[in-house]
């Protein structure tokens, strides 16, 4: 049996000669590198003792270097722990400790700052990797075979564990098998209308599931291409839609820059096909704008780290703004009663429950938070709130632990935000609860504004007053230049609430 999802990638490799990716430097890696690079790569791992089931541990900056990483893991059998590059010795020293890889690889000029949190965790070996070819790992990898033995690996067997943020306590692994990666990204791949002749801007991070998994094994089984992007530039991203450029994924915040650009235009942007945004809601006045200027429609989707995608806008069909669209191909969705798991009325709001190939194994060594995360009829229970309407559009309204509660009354953010959003001189709009001593958590309007024509606090209240029942009205507006986001664009509502968490203390 071989390396499951390796096997498949390898299967409908097109030409060997065909780019893969090319970085704006001008490093490319055709497919034909893929498989020596990857191969290479997995003898220096097999070299340091990596067996299958090994957890490799990864904090590097983006290269193609990694993905050659990443793709040897598959082969060699190895568990990719992929982890984010802002994380701190102390942040990193609890993942390998609980991970316990053999394998740890750093940037270079971390490695000192690291190499104490790793002998504490028992890490056999720490090896490094650069952004220019460089590092003890890829120079250990030059001088290794061009072929490799891949291990045999089923669809059951775990492909990458992927820790949660970790917002309401410690950090949760999410085992992902290769059966959960090769499912997900075979159905994007048909969904999508993705094919060899596809070339995608990837200005995404790749410690994440939709830089790594959702943008990368798409392209890598659809056989396309990529412009293989350090970050979020515009002015770079917009000259490669008139390079060849047929498709973007990206985060809402690369949209509202783009369109901050004069450069975008429905001529700029002629030869590409596709945009698809997710790891955040998009602004439904994003979308709009997006229309206008492009004429071209979003195409948001819903996924998490535990399940990948579970939910898209169509191709063919109404890209909905606001919503995330119908459940993929092979995956279930239900809205249940947060409290008893009964199932809800079309319309209703309630707790988002899927169930599919592509939903994760469990957490790392968290058998009871796992239980606890399961139906006994298999559906996970993912934390999010929303509903489904008559045409089957699935809508987030946010997460289960963001729902204010105010003198008994539930309130979801969403709903008020979008009556914000929706005011002249408005930018965006974050609702957090914060404890009240007289309603256990008051409704409290975070605002970006406009640099012209901003309303002040008695205006948004005033214009609120006849669009929502009284209980839902925020008891104080506040302003703020921008909103703290994580590296994927979400809005960090936890950071919010610690800043404002003495507002309506006596």
């Amino acid at each position: 049996m071989p390396a499951y999802l390796y096997d498949l990638i390898a299967r409908r490799a097109p030409a060997p000669s065909k780019t893969f990716l090319e970085t704006p430097e001008g490093r490319k890696l055709t497919f034909a590198d893929l498989a020596a690079g990857s191969a290479r790569m997995a003898n220096a791992l097999a070299a340091r003792g990596v067996v299958a089931g090994d957890r490799v541990a990864v904090q590097v900056d983006k290269s193609p270097d990694a993905i050659l990483l990443y793709l040897a893991c598959l082969r060699a059998g190895a568990v990719f722990l992929p982890l984010n590059t802002a994380y701190t010795p102390a942040e990193i020293e609890y993942f390998l400790s609980d991970a316990e890889p053999r394998v740890f690889v750093c940037e270079p000029q971390k490695k000192d700052s690291l190499l104490e949190a790793a002998r504490k965790a028992g890490v056999a070996h720490v090896e490094t990797m650069g952004v220019r070819e460089d590092g003890s790992l890829v120079e250990a990898a030059k001088r290794e075979q061009e072929t490799f033995a891949d291990v045999a690996r089923g669809e059951d067997d775990l492909a990458a564990i992927l820790y949660t943020s970790g917002t309401t306590g410690r950090s949760k692994g999410a085992m992902l098998s290769h059966g959960n990666l090769a499912s997900n990204a075979l159905t994007l791949v048909d969904y999508w209308r993705f094919t060899d002749k596809d070339v995608l801007i990837h200005a995404l991070p790749i410690y994440h599931t939709h830089g790594l998994f959702v943008a990368m094994n798409t392209l890598l089984l659809a056989g396309g291409s990529m412009f293989f992007l350090p970050k979020l530039d515009p002015d770079l991203m917009l000259q490669l839609m008139q390079r060849g450029a047929t498709a973007m994924m990206g985060v809402p915040t690369f949209y509202t820059r783009l369109l901050a650009h004069a450069g975008l235009t429905k001529e700029a942007t002629k030869s590409m096909r596709l945009f698809v945004s997710g790891s955040a809601p998009l602004l439904a006045e994003t979308h709009r704008e997006w229309t206008a200027r492009t004429g071209h429609a979003i195409l948001e989707r819903y996924g998490m780290t535990e399940t990948n995608m579970n939910t898209s806008n169509p191709y063919d069909g109404d890209r909905v703004p606001g919503a995330v669209g119908f459940p993929l191909p092979g995956v279930s969705v239900r809205i249940t009663n947060p409290e008893t798991g009964a199932p809800l009325k079309q319309g209703e709001i309630g707790m988002i429950e899927v169930k599919g190939p592509n939903v994760f194994k469990g957490y790392w060594r968290m058998p009871e938070k796992t239980a606890a995360e399961f139906r006994a009829d298999g559906f996970f229970i993912t934390g999010d709130l929303g509903k489904i309407d008559e045409r089957g559009y699935v809508f987030i309204v946010g997460r289960d632990k963001d729902l204010v509660i105010t003198g008994g009354f539930n309130v979801y953010p969403i709903e008020v935000e979008t009556e914000i959003d929706a005011l002249p001189g408005v930018v965006e709009s974050a609702v957090i609860g914060v404890h009240h001593p007289d309603f256990g958590e008051g409704v409290t309007a975070v605002v970006v504004p406009k640099k012209e024509g901003a309303p002040d606090e008695k205006q948004v209240l005033a214009a609120l007053e006849a669009r929502l029942a009284k209980f839902k009205l925020p008891k104080r507006v506040l302003f703020v230049p921008e909103l703290p986001r994580n590296a994927m664009g979400k809005v960090q509502k936890a950071e919010l609430r610690k800043t404002y968490g003495d507002l309506y203390k006596k």
